[in-house]
């Protein structure tokens, strides 16, 4: 998204969704919004209590509609901006009506997607940890990507990286101290094994938050099953079964899954998304070869693989014990001991799916948590990385400018968490990815 030429603009959009609807939503931010209620509303409502008004086509003198009208003042809004909403009736032509009178006002233009929040941003209503805790909560399909999410946008990485930031701005200024007044006889000589220890503290504190084994990124993106296995084995059945539609394409015919088929589920509140394969065989068809070399890549990079076997004396599965779970197919058709496998399943007759949906979200709870990581982002990472790698080689230093240096680099490497340097290359991308009118 391109920064709009004027960010003085007041800007409106619909904040709710698009359709026939009981009420519909539009918002207002800028400085021109006190001049758009008087003219559209009769008037500027009481701060922060919803009024009963007639919007008004102030062109033509044509009622649009009667609607809630809420006004919120700066700075105690969401954008930092004098802001208010409408809330008119949700006809589309309702709607469109208001738009169109909104967008005849001077100085006054449909917002682009994600410009409420930026703006938020950039009146330093939130910081960039903040903003991005936001949209993972919008887009939040499980109850542990929302409650991740919410201990984002409330702060929860945020704090964290401006507490390890002000305690590495204080060690610095501790070395600074030490470099300039060090023939004052009033300055102490213990400035700099102050300064490191609170760096080694930090290191510490940095050090045990990359070592999550990627658990909040991995729960923002879904924990990856592949069902995977000879042809026949009922991978599209059990797909079709987890999807409670039908996805895949059931055949006698061996040979008929060719690509992969994914479906996303929430399972005990985790996201978990099911890939169904072409069954692994050795094959002359050009088709089927690629569909499982496919299957091969993507038995490589799953978190677990589901591997599931219908023989009447299964073989051990190739892929590592703790990365598969066992099943045996079609027990309805032949009972098997339960030494052959981890799960005998019938998807006829539902036997063996519970437990085998019980193992997969113990599986992914262990792997994922319950959304209380505080790393959520690639980007997020690697900042902390690089402050990390600065604090360790600080402290590798013996003279006490090149330590001071270090620690400098550590401080601004993390103070890209929160938006305080170096964001102008992730605003675009990652304002764009918001809906309009947030």
């Amino acid at each position: 998204m391109s920064v709009p030429e004027s960010e003085t603009d007041t800007i409106f959009a619909p904040a709710s969704g698009f359709g026939r609807a009981a009420v519909a939503v539009i918002r207002l931010s800028g400085s021109g919004t006190r001049r758009v209620l008087q003219e559209i509303a009769g008037g500027v409502p009481e701060a922060r209590r919803m009024s009963l008004r007639r919007l008004v086509d102030p062109a033509t003198g044509a009622v649009l509609d009667q609607a809630l009208v809420v006004f919120f003042p700066a700075p105690h809004s969401f954008t930092g901006e004098d802001q208010a909403e409408l809330q008119i009736h949700g006809g589309l032509a309702v709607r469109q009506a208001v738009l169109s009178a909104l967008g005849g006002y001077p100085g006054c233009r449909a917002a682009e997607a994600g410009e409420f929040t930026r703006r938020a941003f950039l009146n330093g209503r939130m910081d960039l940890s903040e903003v991005e805790g936001l949209a993972d909560l919008i887009d939040a399909e499980t109850e542990s990507q929302r409650r991740q999410a919410l201990r984002q946008l409330e702060g929860g990485l945020g704090a964290l990286a401006e507490a390890w930031r002000d305690s590495l701005i204080k060690a610095q200024a501790l070395l600074e101290a030490a470099l300039d007044f060090a023939d004052e006889g009033d300055v102490p000589d213990t400035l700099e094994a102050q300064a490191r220890e609170i760096a080694a503290r930090i290191q510490v504190e940095i050090g045990a938050q990359l070592a999550d084994a990627g658990r909040g990124e991995r729960l923002r993106e879904g924990y990856h099953v592949v069902l995977a296995g000879p042809p026949n084995a009922g991978k599209s059945t059990l797909l079709n079964a987890l999807a409670r539609r039908d996805v895949a394409i059931v055949s006698p015919i061996a040979g008929t899954t060719r690509d992969v088929i994914e479906v996303r589920c929430d399972l005990a509140g985790l996201p978990v998304i099911f890939a169904d394969t072409a069954g692994i065989r050795d094959s002359v068809d050009a088709i089927e070869v690629e569909g499982v070399l496919r299957a091969q890549g993507r038995i490589d990079s799953a978190d677990l693989v589901v591997w599931l076997d219908p023989s009447d004396e299964p073989s051990p599965p190739p892929i590592d014990l703790a990365r598969r779970i066992h099943v045996v197919t079609k027990s309805d058709l032949c009972k098997r001991e339960a030494s052959t496998c981890d799960i005998a399943l019938s998807v006829h007759t539902g036997e063996g799916m519970a437990a085998l949906l019980d193992l997969i979200a113990a599986r992914a709870a262990v792997e994922l948590g319950g959304g209380d990581a505080i790393i959520t982002r690639e980007r997020h990472r690697i900042a902390l990385d690089a402050a990390y790698q600065a604090i360790g080689r600080g402290m590798e230093q013996l003279e006490t400018e090149l330590l001071a240096e270090d620690i400098r680099l550590g401080a601004r490497a993390i103070g890209r968490i929160s938006g305080r340097i170096d964001v102008e290359d992730v605003l675009d991308q990652l304002f764009s990815a918001f809906c309009i009118g947030k």
